[in-house]
């Protein structure tokens, strides 16, 4: 079965899996609570409306990324032809990007998770109930899961995919500023309140899967080509053979 799965799709989806174990033990660990208490108490959240949490973390954040996917836009649609695979193939991961953008904010509106400024150990009204507790309702607003937010740079994790097969040096660049981005909009939202460490985890390990899975599909749809077999030009008669190597090429 190995044989017939790419060496990079093995190496996707073991990542997948390991993050995804990782994840399951975090929401049962107790850490979500534990965290948010280090920034909140009784009273609320003292870093919630701060200028450098809010107006820069936050609303900072969310230029940057519409800032961020124009750039992507105009690249995929007006990019050097010969670039990532032609236009069609750029449109598709730049479809992948708003497919980041758009599943999380859907799944928050189905979402009974409420935030952490809502629940009663942080001033709020509704007691706390772990998001992966399906059949369990707090009673509050909801919508809080998960984060929406941090979205705004891991939706950007498909470029990861799009380039390291072109330009790897590139593409690590893009995961590390990506995954920093998003860590650092999710601590800002930790602080403030808005959401729990999970909320953000969760959405980095959804943006990853949709582009693990857009790769996939993607480099099944257009494979790379086939290595040109060499061609070696034939020994004449008395002609040592480097000497032909030497000519072939």
């Amino acid at each position: 079965m190995n044989h017939l799965i790419p060496e990079r799709a093995r190496t996707d989806l073991a990542i997948t899996l390991a993050s995804l174990a990782l994840l399951l033990w975090w929401d049962v660990s107790g850490w979500d609570m534990a965290l948010a208490q280090w920034f909140g108490d009784g009273a609320g959240f003292a870093l919630r409306d701060r200028w450098w949490t809010r107006g820069l973390l936050h609303d900072g954040g969310r230029v940057l990324s519409g800032l961020a996917l124009a750039a992507c836009a105009v690249f995929a649609w007006r990019g050097p032809r010969a670039s990532a695979g032609g236009p069609g193939k750029r449109l598709a991961w730049f479809g992948l990007v708003l497919a980041c953008l758009l599943l999380v904010p859907a799944l928050k509106q189905f979402s009974r998770t409420s935030c952490p400024w809502d629940l009663e150990d942080f001033g709020g009204a509704v007691p706390y109930v772990p998001h992966w507790m399906l059949t369990v309702f707090d009673g509050g607003p909801g919508r809080c899961f998960p984060s929406g937010h941090a979205v705004a740079a891991f939706a950007f994790l498909p470029l990861y995919f799009q380039w390291r097969r072109p330009h790897p040096a590139l593409a690590r660049t893009i995961l590390v500023l990506v995954l920093g981005l998003g860590a650092l909009f999710g601590w800002a939202q930790l602080a403030r309140g808005a959401h729990f460490p999970s909320h953000t985890l969760w959405s980095a390990w959804l943006c990853w899967v949709i582009g693990a899975i857009g790769a996939r599909a993607l480099e099944r749809a257009s494979p790379p080509p086939p290595p040109a077999p060499i061609a070696w030009a034939p020994v004449s008669a008395g002609e040592p053979a480097a000497a032909a190597k030497e000519r072939a090429g």
